[in-house]
């Protein structure tokens, strides 16, 4: 693929095997993300790209809970920063385009980029996020995301398994904590006053 032929790529009907890679340049990425907005690309550190399919219903359905939760909080709390959700894609410090199921952006960090970094990938690691686990997703994949975010700069992330009623928290600094089945969870001092209800999502 040269960087010539990118302008003129077709949407994606892609089926590629576990053990087939495809590498694509950050400019490159960003052409196909804008060609297939019905599919969630991410993109590794070292260019490989990830197609995933469209969430199924259920998932979708436990995902718009939690955008909902967190985005009435950070309405009420619009001072502090921005929400976004799962169709958004950052582009984390080590490269890698990621697009978590839910993530916030403190205030000041999120003005200091131009309007061109807002309407594209936002060059920055969200310092909240959240993965929320479908039937499909393999868990050490998600672990390993988990670690990526916070060695990029995330301050407090959530992967959360509806199929085991299970949450590992990340925080910066710190071990994993495993709750299970937790009732609540607290966005603590990244997201000041913020919980997060967790009995509809296991529901």
């Amino acid at each position: 693929m040269t960087a010539q032929a990118v302008p003129q790529l077709q949407p994606l009907s892609l089926q590629l095997p576990h053990e087939v890679m495809l590498k694509v340049t950050s400019e490159q990425f960003a052409v196909l993300a804008a060609a297939n907005r019905d599919l969630r690309l991410e993109r590794t550190a070292t260019g490989e790209l990830i197609v995933n399919p469209p969430a199924g219903s259920e998932s979708g359905r436990r995902n718009a809970k939690v955008i909902t939760q967190l985005g009435i909080w950070s309405e009420a709390n619009g001072e502090l920063g921005e929400a976004f959700d799962s169709s958004t894609g950052f582009e984390l410090p080590n490269g890698a385009n990621r697009s978590p199921d839910a993530a916030w952006v403190r205030r000041e960090r999120w003005e200091a980029l131009t309007p061109e970094q807002r309407e594209g990938f936002a060059p920055l690691c969200p310092d909240f996020i959240v993965e929320l686990r479908s039937k499909t997703d393999r868990l050490k994949v998600l672990q390993a995301k988990m670690q990526e975010y916070l060695e990029n700069g995330t301050q407090l992330g959530w992967l959360i398994d509806p199929q085991t009623r299970r949450v590992e928290i990340y925080r910066s600094g710190q071990a994993v904590e495993v709750l299970e089945n937790p009732e609540i969870l607290s966005g603590e001092s990244v997201l000041p006053g913020f919980t997060l209800a967790l009995k509809r999502i296991w529901n």
